[in-house]
């Protein structure tokens, strides 16, 4: 595994490194050259990128500014390659402060800087690793429930700190959604740099936004390369877990090949995530069909949809990545949209990373890194404000603030501009509703292509029933189909389920929630002691964060929880209602204050009660700062 820390002396020639320059991203490679050669008039004032635009090339430089750009990149590589100069001190927080303000244009501020070096460490170091050890001798295990990315992580860092623990995955092997979601264009729409574990960074991703295999591979060769594959046990479902007040243990009831079984454990981690319950819709009807039915999550590979009548139900994040990719193999498809979705327009989305880029993160220190959090930025903390409601705007139907009808004329002219020959598609797939109100997916023209293809009709009048051979909406048409693919996505709101969990006094988690989860940091419950949850409530993000960030940021929390346990006196550690139900007062009105919240179109975003139990409201950095160290009044000590 590459790591982008250890970076290739450069013996290339001016050509070269020339061409490799015509590959580059500008607006990160000036920082890192800034930061590699203590430079900092690299970062001229004139080269700043101007627009925030979605999709603008090299973050909306100008051609004039990208050739000052690359001429001064060429002159400091030069530099780089002679021993001109010496490599700076790459932990320099003055430094580092100079380049992020260039970056978000002084936006950014000093409160950055901690969160920085720990992504931009020297190679080989591991800042975020739990700086303490487990004596020798302390009886304590946990048990991990779900080897996807986050239980990984988990795995990872109870392993560094040399606290015994067992993962416990009910598939037969490691990944999680990247293992079980292999419908035909399955992607992931965080960049590939962005959306990787800080420590184990690649400077080698073959696309900007990884394929389902490329990411299941990058959690394996992880596993591997921690060890952590020896400690699952594969082919186990946890069923229920109840907590012992007597013993202050977990007990896991399990299913195995063999049969079923009990674990114990001291602690517990939930890592089953949000988005991996496909949510089958209600459609009368619906079990008569006589033809194969899937869900993309499900997908049925042993069904040929080529030359097949098609009928997709749904329209969200998976459904535009699968329906483009069998478009042109089925006879019939059927897409039947209830919502249209806000598209981003991102030019290399299905794009192969150069040749020239690949080169410049092997040979440029801290570039990759630097192109990390350009990601973060411009994707997270640069658009927040935009989802933040104004409750002086008018409108709130289309737009909630001057910033979000901003980004609402700048992706309506985009979707205008894919769909300006065809006025008949354009009045269905223009969103009336806020943008970030929804999830919103990203695109490469694709999505119109597809939806203009002959063989491919979108239908926006509700389904009333599916009947044995197809589907009917409510005007009365019956479409005769073949297949029906469900591209409608998860029960993201039942947490956990169907796993029971019990808690004190015999308390079943999923009915004191009742439907409307709610956790301490999106981690932590009063009367579940030593339970954690890893993208737990109100820890999804929209426009701010990558969940790769967000779950390094969780189980910081967690570890530290972990050794309040072990070097201190009490057995177990429960959250305090008082402390739990005051930061969901404070979570719960500032989703109040974002377009998922205040907006009323259908999203995910919201459980049955309309309250959005999904999202995190405030800055990435904000949950980084708030999870560093659990606080230990926090706790009731048992």
């Amino acid at each position: 595994m590459a790591i982008s820390g250890a970076v290739e002396p450069i013996v290339a020639s001016d050509d070269v490194i020339r061409r490799s320059l015509d590959d580059a991203f500008l607006p990160a490679l000036l920082p890192a050259l800034a930061h590699a050669t203590g430079d900092l008039s690299l970062m001229r004032e004139g080269l700043l990128p101007q627009t925030l635009a979605p999709g603008a090339p090299q973050g909306g430089m100008t051609e004039e500014q990208q050739a000052t750009a690359k001429d001064l990149a060429l002159d400091a590589l030069r530099h780089l390659r002679d021993g001109d100069v010496e490599a700076a001190d790459g932990r320099d927080e003055e430094r580092v402060l100079a380049i992020i303000k260039w970056m978000t244009g002084n936006k950014a501020t000093e409160e950055y800087i901690p969160l920085l070096l720990e992504e931009l460490a020297p190679s080989g170091e591991d800042p975020r690793a739990p700086q303490w050890r487990m004596p020798a001798g302390t009886a304590f295990k946990v048990a991990i429930v779900g080897a996807g990315m986050s239980g990984i992580l988990a795995g990872i860092r109870l392993k560094q700190a040399g606290v015994p623990f067992t993962i416990i995955e009910k598939n037969v092997d490691v990944g999680g959604t990247w293992f079980e979601n292999t419908y035909p264009g399955a992607r992931v729409d965080v960049g590939s740099a962005f959306y990787s574990y800080s420590f184990a960074q690649k400077t080698d991703w073959p696309k900007f936004f990884s394929p389902q295999g490329t990411l299941l591979d990058y959690f394996r060769g992880v596993v591997d390369a921690y060890g952590i594959r020896e400690h699952i046990r594969f082919n186990t479902e946890v069923l229920s877990a109840t907590f012992d007040e007597g013993s202050a243990h977990w007990s896991l009831r399990l299913r195995t090949p063999d049969g079923e079984e009990t674990f114990e454990a001291q602690a517990m981690i939930s890592a089953v995530g949000q988005l991996n319950r496909p949510n089958i819709p209600e459609i009368a009807g619906r079990e008569t069909f006589a033809g194969p039915a899937f869900h993309s999550a499900r997908w049925g590979h042993s069904v040929d949809v080529k030359g097949k009548r098609v009928a997709v139900i749904g329209t969200g994040a998976s459904a535009a990545q699968f329906i483009p990719a069998i478009a042109a193999e089925v006879a019939e498809l059927y897409v039947y949209q209830r919502t249209p979705n806000w598209f981003v327009p991102v030019p290399t989305y299905h794009d192969d990373v150069p040749e020239g880029l690949q080169w410049l993160f092997r040979h440029v220190p801290y570039y990759a890194h630097w192109y990390r959090f350009w990601m973060f930025w411009m994707t997270t903390e640069g658009l927040l404000p935009a989802a933040i409601v104004d409750d002086a705007w008018p409108n709130m139907e289309r737009s909630v603030s001057m910033e979000n009808d901003v980004l609402r004329m700048l992706l309506t002219g985009y979707i205008q501009a894919q769909f300006a020959d065809r006025p008949d598609l354009m009045e269905k797939v223009l969103p009336a509703y806020p943008p970030a109100a929804k999830r919103m997916i990203l695109d490469n023209g694709i999505w119109a292509e597809t939806l203009k293809r002959d063989n491919v009709r979108l239908i926006t009048e509700p389904i009333a029933r599916i009947t044995t051979s197809g589907v009917v909406t409510t005007d009365g048409v019956e479409r005769a189909v073949d297949v029906i693919i469900y591209g409608t996505g998860f029960t993201a709101s039942q947490f956990l389920v169907p796993m029971r969990v019990i808690g004190r006094q015999g308390v079943d988690l999923n009915e004191q929630w009742g439907g409307d989860a709610r956790a301490y940091m999106g981690l932590v419950v009063p009367n579940f002691p030593n339970f954690y949850m890893l993208y737990g409530p109100n820890t999804n993000i929209v426009v701010n964060g990558s969940i790769i960030y967000f779950s390094e940021c969780e189980v910081q929390y967690v570890m530290g929880c972990m050794r309040l346990l072990i070097e201190g006196e009490a057995r177990a550690l429960d959250c305090r209602q008082d402390v739990h139900d005051a930061y969901n007062r404070r979570i719960d009105e500032a989703n109040k204050k974002r377009t998922w919240g205040a907006s009323g179109v259908n999203s995910w975003y919201k459980n049955k009660f309309g309250r959005v139990s999904q999202n995190w409201p405030f800055n990435a950095i904000e949950y980084w700062q708030q999870t560093r160290e659990p606080d230990p009044a926090d706790f009731v000590a048992l």
